[in-house]
């Protein structure tokens, strides 16, 4: 009788678990909550209807309209874009008040806002390198794409974090866009001159303003060669610079939006790069590390 006891008790704790991690797509739980409204009928079949001229074009579109898999996969896309464009407004998270929300604005029009969102998201950097690649119209097409099949495509009857997703993703990407940002600045006031290129690895870009800021003079240096590296070493181990006070004076002549991103790195410099650059490491060692780890290929270096 108790291993009886025990096993119902399993089950109701399965069950409850169960609840707690599994979440139907946004969609799904709307329409139960419509199919729950006896006097809504008319307003249950326009939005069938919508759903399905929605799903033809999806399936026209990104999947396949000839065949019954095409078909399947542009319905999961449309429930999940659907959800996605719900999740992401402002109304309280109930059954009832996106119930409200959808028959208010219309399958088509949320759909749309859903597919926004992920075009908007899609033209965000998914990391701190941007090349003229990025901006080719089929790489462009194909990454919409790829994104709404990862974000969007939901299983009615499936667990579903695709909002979980999209909010993760535009936080990264969000991120990554504030260094670009950051990175396309410091090459505009590049001391001689802007630095005009397609391929921009904004990450190198900041590590060597850092790094040249701490000689001390003022200069925003974002891309340099050997011999002003072997300068910059040679120079700070012979003057020993107060390296706060350097990189004071540089975050004075650097945009306050740009602050966060540039003292975070300078925290993690301090006791790494910077440091050996400081002490008595060797110079092709410390040049070897830049270009590995740090400065990549805004460093011209003619060592082998």
């Amino acid at each position: 009788m108790p291993d009886a006891q025990l096993l119902i008790n399993t089950k109701k704790l399965s069950m409850q678990l169960a609840n707690l991690t599994t979440r139907l797509p946004i969609l799904v739980e709307v329409l139960e909550a419509l199919s729950k409204h006896k006097d809504q009928q008319e307003a249950a079949l326009n939005l069938i209807t919508e759903l399905s001229d929605i799903t033809a074009l999806v399936a026209k579109r990104f999947t396949n309209d000839s065949t019954a898999d095409g078909i399947q996969e542009a319905f999961y896309l449309t429930v999940g874009c659907l959800s996605l464009a719900i999740s992401q407004t402002n109304i309280p998270e109930t059954s009832e008040s996106r119930l409200t929300f959808l028959l208010h604005h219309g399958a088509e029009h949320v759909f749309q806002m859903g597919f926004r969102m992920i075009k908007e998201l899609s033209g965000m950097p998914y990391d701190a390198f941007v090349s003229d690649f990025d901006n080719d119209p089929f790489i462009r097409q194909r990454n919409i794409k790829l994104l709404f099949a990862e974000i969007c495509r939901a299983d009615p009857i499936s667990s579903w974090s695709g909002d979980d997703t999209y909010n993760k993703e535009k936080l990264d990407r969000g991120r990554n866009q504030s260094i670009v940002e950051c990175a396309k600045w410091l090459r505009k006031n590049h001391f001689s001159g802007p630095v005009k290129s397609d391929d921009l690895d904004a990450n190198a870009v900041i590590a060597l303003t850092i790094i040249f800021a701490i000689s001390g003079d003022r200069r925003i240096v974002v891309r340099a060669g050997q011999k002003e590296i072997e300068n910059l070493v040679h120079g700070v181990r012979e003057n020993k610079p107060d390296i706060e006070l350097c990189w004071d004076n540089l975050l004075k002549i650097v945009p306050i939006e740009f602050h966060p991103i540039l003292r975070e790195r300078m925290e993690q410099y301090k006791n790494t790069i910077i440091k050996k650059i400081l002490s008595k490491t060797r110079i092709k060692t410390v040049i070897t590390e830049m270009q590995d780890y740090y400065a990549g290929n805004e460093l011209d270096i003619d060592y082998p």
